[in-house]
């Protein structure tokens, strides 16, 4: 489990009141945005205030424990459905978009060396497909060097959103995985060894010479791990950038989305990174602390308005003006406080 404390202010412009020194903000959840949200808290830790506390658990154990209110806000990089939503009386929003890649550690292999596609890597995680020579690997690499070697499969070991959206894209490229294993945060693996959090799966992948994994792709830059070039939807073998990210995000139709439930695997456009993916914020929409709860949203009207750059910086995508201004509109509408008060003050 990693900490994030960060020392938040609430702004004149974002907020209409100073808070209380004292005050600690919880939240928990995600592992694909944890390194975008450390670099905003970094940044945003001059403007001394409230203090946030931020656990990169997973997704799953983010969902968790604001379902049980033993937080402020979970991250999650599953969506979850309007019913999930009413249900638990829970608002959400996107806060970064960003990619997951595969990543090995191949002797003699560098990063954006080799190539994969959907159905052969589906098969690699199946196990189906066992050595790095197989005639599937070498077909579609017939300029590298692939070793007579065992493929050892990382996978996560916790309920994780970053699995929710690598098993979503695996679903649609793959009738057999599809059928096989599914899309979830948490999903029956056929094979391999599991690894706690985007952390846990990168320190085996960098370990375990042979092997192959899933991450975040801050967590592949972080660690100089050797990505692979992935074929999308349109048959183009793309490398994974804040571009190609970009090009699958801009697909995304967040004015008519249900509750924010927007999926962006296997987009089409030529230079789309086919596993891309939204990072979501949860809160419960009746806010029994308000302050606690401007707080929280201060440091996300901040990091919307003044994060972007950074966001680019690590290779994720920064929410567009207006679905900014769509989330801030339903901050204003959908929180209240207990006495059904707004807890986001209009403009």
């Amino acid at each position: 489990m990693r900490n994030l404390f960060v020392a938040l202010a609430t702004l004149a412009t974002l907020a209409p009141a100073a808070l209380p020194a004292a005050t600690t903000i919880t939240g928990a959840g995600a592992t694909f945005p944890y390194p975008i949200y450390g670099r905003w808290a970094h940044d945003y830790a001059a403007a001394t205030g409230v203090q946030l506390n931020y656990q990169s658990i997973g997704s799953g154990g983010g969902v968790k424990q604001i379902v049980a209110r033993t937080i402020d806000f979970g991250a999650s990089d599953a969506p979850l459905t309007p019913a999930e939503l009413a249900n638990h009386g829970l608002l959400q929003f996107p806060m970064v978009m960003g990619g997951v890649v595969p990543v090995v550690h191949l002797q003699g292999v560098e990063a954006g060396q080799l190539k994969l596609d959907g159905a052969t890597l589906a098969a690699i995680f199946l196990g189906e497909v066992k050595r790095w020579n197989d005639p599937r690997l070498t077909a579609i690499n017939p300029d590298l060097a692939l070793p007579d070697q065992e493929i050892t499969v990382v996978h996560r070991a916790d309920g994780s959103g970053t699995t929710w959206i690598f098993t979503h894209y695996l679903a649609k490229v793959s009738a057999e995985w599809a059928k096989q294993v599914g899309n979830d945060k948490a999903v029956s693996w056929p094979v391999g060894l599991g690894g706690k959090g985007n952390e846990g799966v990168a320190a085996f992948v960098g370990r375990v010479n042979g092997a192959i994994g899933y991450v975040e792709y801050a967590y592949a830059l972080q660690n100089h791990m050797t990505y692979g070039l992935l074929k999308n939807r349109d048959g183009q073998f793309v490398a994974p950038t804040a571009n190609s990210f970009q090009q699958a995000a801009a697909n995304a139709d967040w004015a008519h989305a249900d509750h924010y439930y927007v999926v962006l695997t296997d987009q089409p456009g030529a230079g789309s990174w086919p596993i891309t993916g939204a990072s979501f914020i949860l809160m419960h929409t009746v806010q029994e602390q308000p302050e606690r709860a401007r707080a929280i949203l201060s440091f996300f009207a901040w990091a919307y308005h003044n994060g972007g750059d950074q966001a680019l910086a690590l290779d994720y995508v920064p929410m567009p003006a207006a679905v900014v201004e769509q989330v801030e509109g339903t901050w204003r509408s959908q929180l209240r406080d207990a006495n059904g008060q707004a807890v986001w003050p209009a403009r």
